[in-house]
């Protein structure tokens, strides 16, 4: 499987974290494991028919998809036929790009697109990135979707964040907060803060050259004990810390 992401325009920047393809190859048949990140995507199937969402879903050749925001981990079916080519959005940006529905009705959800929202397979072969940038830059409607301070400060705090200290610091209300993530990113904030916690607590657990054992980890990442990493880490992956 060949896997290679590449970086937007400079104006798309604060919408879109990266282009990115995948391509299977002949050493392929196998189910790839992705976990959340809170992001929300758009991707179309370039290659065969393909199985996401852990097999329920299917993707048809051809056609243009969105991607929820994940609460947990999802499973992708990859043969040497399997080539998609997708856009991993920054949280919150969907509604800079398209209004039809809010963020939380796809949460955990692949969702087919009508034809007026689809990427055009012909001219996306011929030149992917530069059609990118074009179709994304055509689309974009505003310039900010409000939330950028508020997830800066998550992001700062590596989801070890109180959300109603968060609201207070942004002088705004937990509740209307709440509704802001739910209509732009699909998810509450505190689930937003938790997974953001989670990604940091996998680079920890990933990071071969500091010695720590997995108690330390917990502590130093906000979680009460070892098995309060454990559970978080298995809701998230399907994995033990110890297999990751």
């Amino acid at each position: 499987m060949k896997y290679l992401e590449t970086l937007p325009t400079p104006s798309l920047t604060p919408f879109i974290h990266s282009f990115w393809e995948l391509k299977g190859d002949a050493a392929d048949e196998q189910w790839e494991r992705i976990f959340p990140d809170g992001c929300a995507g758009i991707l179309i199937n370039l290659g065969d028919t393909s199985l996401t969402d852990n097999g329920r879903t299917k993707l048809e050749p051809g056609r243009t998809y969105a991607v929820g925001a994940m609460t947990t981990y999802k499973d992708n079916f990859i043969t040497q036929d399997t080539r998609l080519l997708g856009v991993c959005l920054k949280p919150g940006a969907f509604s800079s790009f398209y209004h039809f529905a809010p963020q939380s009705e796809i949460l955990d959800q692949t969702v087919l697109l009508e034809p007026t929202h689809a990427f055009n397979p012909d001219k996306l072969v011929k030149d992917p990135i530069h059609y990118l940038n074009g179709y994304f830059a055509s689309r974009l409607q505003r310039k900010s979707n409000g939330l950028e301070p508020v997830i800066a400060t998550i992001h700062r705090a590596k989801g070890r964040v109180s959300i109603s200290h968060v609201a207070k610091s942004h002088f705004t209300t937990v509740r209307q907060l709440e509704r802001k993530f739910k209509l732009q990113v699909g998810i509450s904030p505190k689930e937003y803060a938790n997974i953001i916690r989670f990604q940091h607590t996998l680079s920890a657990i990933r990071d071969k050259e500091e010695e720590r054992s997995l108690l330390d980890i917990a502590y130093e990442c906000g979680y009460y004990d070892h098995s309060h990493l454990a559970n978080d880490i298995k809701k998230h992956t399907g994995m033990i810390p110890s297999q990751l």
